[in-house]
């Protein structure tokens, strides 16, 4: 079979330069991009710049951009497979062994947005960075060289959406470009045209990006009919919430052909409803479903007790301490349990298990201490979590920083509620509920404890 090639040059304007060639971002920006160009008659071409040494812009190129996106899962109840050849990418660029090429990206004034996963430790500001050692800098550090170079040229600024996963990620890079500015005194009128002629927005991104799919690769490509170094796979949902000025939205108009893309004044109740739906219902459920002897998120879907109890916790304990309207919170919740059911993906419990302690106190607890404050009475299936977290947490199968398992281990449930560094409050306040749901597992089992809490 041959390589997949594109049969003509590429004619595509670049407008996008993106810092980062992984999984993630082809299978979540680049696809919506490239369906931009295709179903609303767009011209983003993308160049991807490599943030590391080592990465794929090589076997990129050797693919002149192309790669096939396969997308599975659940949607509307129906298992859903479908695969595309993403066309945005018109080219990657390793700064590393050609800094040149990568300088010569900000002369090019149709250049109008970035877009950037550095992973979470990417947007990082570290004093005393010569501006001279390109290698040696951070993300940021390499963004201002070349945001330099930008305002030099005389040319118009960015709109910026990275995608890190940290709380109000474009106020981090800008400040991290500033402190590098007046590091390496830039100027005060370079540092106006940062605070003016661009717009770094704080956004929230969500998608599950499977990427390469290693044990199917070959028999993939035997149903393409081509080679195909940068497979990458991703679920179906997509969600892209951007806390910027509605107007850009105008630039690059995902809206108009159905994307999952907000526009928002305020990203602040999106991640809360994302941390406490999503990331709490899995908190909330996994150690209970893994001491019912359940292995992975799908078999708790289909455990009636354990489905059961994971969706009362959502719908009417969670859901109703949130902000937003109650039918964006429903169908939010909807779709996760949708995405919790993918029959592709094998999600661990025991993954997910992961420092528990302070995932509970981050995702759960908050929701526990609003819907007492609310309701006036405790949310018993998400306290019921936590005396499962407890009761997990005194087997060998719990994972998290060695002194907190040891004390998790053997300490009593008064002294771990009263721990406020691990909750950041005293909840000794819930000690009686949380003594005899663990009197109840530990005599009668967690089914027969679950059943009690379970409508």
């Amino acid at each position: 079979m041959d390589r997949l090639k594109r049969s003509e040059k590429c004619s595509l304007t670049e407008r996008v330069m993106q810092f980062g060639e992984g999984n993630f971002l082809r299978g979540f920006v680049d696809w919506m991009i490239d369906r931009l160009n295709k179903e609303n008659g767009g011209d983003y071409g993308v160049v991807l710049v490599q943030p590391l040494d080592k990465g794929l812009v090589d076997m990129i190129n050797e693919q002149d951009g192309l790669y096939s996106l396969y997308l599975r899962g659940l949607q509307n109840g129906e298992r859903v497979e479908e695969t595309r050849v993403v066309e945005c990418v018109t080219r990657g660029i390793n700064p590393f062994a050609d800094t040149e090429a990568f300088f010569d990206c900000a002369k090019n004034p149709d250049l109008r947005f970035i877009v950037s996963n550095t992973t979470e430790a990417g947007i990082e500001y570290k004093a005393n960075q010569n501006p001279d050692d390109f290698a040696g800098l951070t993300f940021p550090g390499r963004l201002t060289l070349f945001m330099k170079k930008r305002f030099d040229e005389g040319l118009r600024g960015f709109i910026l959406l990275p995608c890190e996963l940290i709380d109000k990620n474009g106020d981090c890079l800008k400040e991290c470009v500033l402190k590098y500015a007046k590091d390496w005194n830039y100027g005060a009128d370079f540092e106006k045209w940062v605070n003016e002629e661009n717009h770094f927005t704080n956004t929230l991104v969500d998608r599950i990006v499977t990427g390469y799919p290693r044990d199917t690769a070959a028999e993939m490509e035997k149903s393409f009919g081509y080679l195909d170094n940068v497979i990458d796979t991703a679920e179906i949902f997509h969600l892209w919430v951007i806390e910027g000025d509605k107007k850009y939205a105008e630039e690059i108009p995902f809206h108009k052909i159905g994307l999952n893309v907000l526009w928002t004044d305020d990203v602040t109740p999106y991640k809360k409803r994302k941390v406490r739906i999503l990331n709490g219902a899995h908190t909330m459920m996994v150690l209970a479903a893994h001491l019912a002897g359940l292995e992975t998120v799908r078999e708790a879907m289909e455990d009636e007790l354990v489905y059961s109890f994971m969706k009362q916790g959502i719908f009417e304990e969670i859901i109703p301490t949130l902000d937003l309207p109650k039918s964006e919170l429903e169908q939010f919740a909807n779709d996760v349990i949708e995405r919790f059911k993918n029959p592709f993906i094998k999600h661990y419990l025991l993954s997910i298990a992961l420092n528990s302690v302070s995932k509970y106190k981050v995702r759960v607890l908050p929701s526990v201490l609003q819907y007492i404050k609310d309701k006036g009475s405790e949310s018993k299936r998400l306290v019921f979590s936590l005396a499962a977290l407890i009761a997990f947490y005194r087997t060998d199968a719990a994972n998290d920083d060695a002194d907190v398992m040891a004390y998790m281990k053997t300490a009593s449930a008064k002294d771990i509620l009263s721990k406020t560094e691990y909750w950041g409050e005293d909840l000794s306040f819930l000690l009686p509920s949380i003594e005899k749901y663990l009197d109840d597992i530990e005599k009668n089992g967690i089914r027969e404890a679950m059943k009690k809490v379970v409508d």
